[in-house]
């Protein structure tokens, strides 16, 4: 059985490659995706289908070119950590943004069971006023 860093590094992979199918694999049915509050798609999603219609259809609905770089990523047994950044144009501004982030992941039974993000929101506000 693959460990969370492991699934996380090849959700980060397959992200780089922007395969969805790829980022998607490892998630749980009943994944908890949660995205800080005071950013555009503020919540807890529920589920692969949440998660996409919710964050990933959202955040490409708002910005042109949004990526995340990894910078590092940290083994915390059943917990995986991801510092990066994120960098994207607002697509109604046409401001840039290249902001630090932490995913923060949890794992168990061969699947991610949850995601959580820390971000600096005032700068993505910023980007979109």
């Amino acid at each position: 059985m693959r460990s969370t860093y492991e699934m996380v590094r090849d959700h980060y992979a397959a992200n780089d490659r922007r395969d969805l199918a790829g980022m998607l694999a490892d998630l749980a049915p009943d994944v908890r995706w949660t995205e800080m509050d005071g950013f555009p798609c503020a919540g807890t999603y529920v589920g692969a289908d949440a998660v996409v219609e919710g964050v990933f259809v959202r955040l490409g609905s708002l910005f042109d070119n949004y990526t995340f770089t990894l910078e590092r990523l940290l083994d915390a047994g059943d917990d995986a950590i991801g510092i990066g950044n994120y960098t994207a144009v607002h697509k109604g501004t046409g401001k840039a943004m290249n902001v630090r982030v932490v995913h923060v992941w949890g794992g168990s039974g061969g699947k991610i069971r949850r995601f959580e993000q820390f971000t600096d929101t005032l700068k993505v506000a910023e980007a979109m006023g």
